[in-house]
């Protein structure tokens, strides 16, 4: 791919040589085998037709029953799912591609009728505005559905929970993929850990900014051990405030995160940029000081062209940028944005569950 660009030179992620600097960003497509929320060929072909991508970040992948809080989104605990997932990453390797599975525990982004009735977990029991995607068993048809107030998790549970991460992380590798990055962004449990406005809680898990990252640290430590530090990464939402999440002491929190990260050693920390309208700003001051912090490979994400990815590479605050809606429709994207070929629209319907319509029958430009 010859292209003077920033975004066209190699770079390193972990022990993975990357010919350029365009990722896929994790995108929850909910197309897994049902019942047991298993990977399938379908999702083996969508992933394989993307592999040109300088690494890929599959969607979100509950490391537990616990951990699921959408239909038909897969897993990574059982012995089917990880044979599933093997041949994800067996077609994404016979295509030259680079492959890391996000762990993901969605803690109060859940419902009840994923659990057999029973509440959904956090760490503490607040309530909040949120939704998650859940197909009707009677119509089969998915709609956004309100989120229930969650129980607290018990400290014994929190230990588990965190085993649940170190042995997602081994299944991963079991199954082929190169590293595993860590869901911690987007009002999910690893992020409701990190605030103030979902974790009330008074014993060594709450309170204190240093309590309040005992979890993310906890969950780093567990799977950086099982897997290796070079192999383990994670994703961060620093000016997330939607879904209950807008705390006043997020921002010196990730910074507090960022130092620990950088001492640990992982591959690479994934900042997803809030991408609605009237969002936060990712400030370049904040992106100075999480520089500062960690020195180690930093992706971007949300919202990103050509132009802006540049910038943020030019400028030192970025190492990758990750595009998510553009993959969907553009198979091919990283050669159609090297010779500025038109891209193609995808169709919002098929977004979520469905069939190949809207994932693998997508065209890849003429090359």
């Amino acid at each position: 791919m010859q292209n003077s660009s920033r975004l066209f030179t190699p770079t390193v992620i972990g022990n993975n040589t990357l010919p350029h600097r365009i990722a896929m960003a994790p995108m929850t497509r909910a197309r897994s085998t049902q019942p047991g929320d298993v990977p399938n060929e379908m999702n083996a072909r969508y992933y394989a037709q993307r592999a040109s991508a300088a690494l890929i970040v599959t969607e979100a992948t509950q490391i537990s029953p616990q951990g699921k809080g959408y239909s038909f989104t897969p897993g990574i605990y059982s012995a089917e799912q990880v044979a599933g997932w093997r041949q994800v990453t067996d077609a994404v390797h016979a295509a030259g591609g680079r492959i890391f599975l996000q762990l993901w525990h969605v803690g109060r982004m859940s419902h009840a009728d994923f659990h057999d009735g029973r509440l959904p977990v956090a760490p503490s029991a607040v309530p909040f505005e949120g939704q998650i995607w859940k197909v009707d068993p009677v119509t089969g048809k998915g709609a956004m559905t309100d989120c229930p107030t969650p129980r607290a998790l018990t400290r014994e549970e929190i230990a588990g929970v965190v085993d649940d991460f170190r042995n997602g992380a081994r299944n991963a590798i079991a199954a082929g993929f190169d590293g595993v990055e860590i869901h911690g962004a987007n009002g999910y449990l690893v992020d409701q850990f990190l605030r103030t406005t979902s974790n009330v809680r008074t014993d060594e898990y709450g309170g204190s900014r240093e309590n309040r990252l005992r979890f993310l640290k906890n969950v780093v430590n567990a799977v950086a051990d099982e897997v290796g530090a070079e192999r383990t990464a994670i994703r961060l939402a620093p000016f997330l405030t939607a879904r209950g999440m807008d705390c006043p002491d997020i921002l010196p929190t990730i910074l507090d995160a960022s130092a620990f990260l950088q001492e640990k050693g992982i591959a690479y920390m994934h900042l997803v940029e809030a991408d609605w309208d009237d969002a936060p700003q990712f400030t370049e001051t904040f992106r100075k000081d999480i520089r500062e912090r960690f020195t180690r490979p930093i992706i971007v994400a949300g919202k990103y062209d050509k132009d802006r990815a540049e910038w943020v590479l030019e400028n030192g605050y970025a190492d990758l940028v990750a595009f998510g809606r553009s993959f969907i429709a553009n198979p091919d994207y990283p050669h159609r944005l090297a010779q500025n070929l038109p891209l193609a629209d995808f169709e919002g319907s098929t977004l979520f569950g469905g069939t190949e319509h809207g994932y693998t029958d997508y065209p890849g430009s003429q090359k």
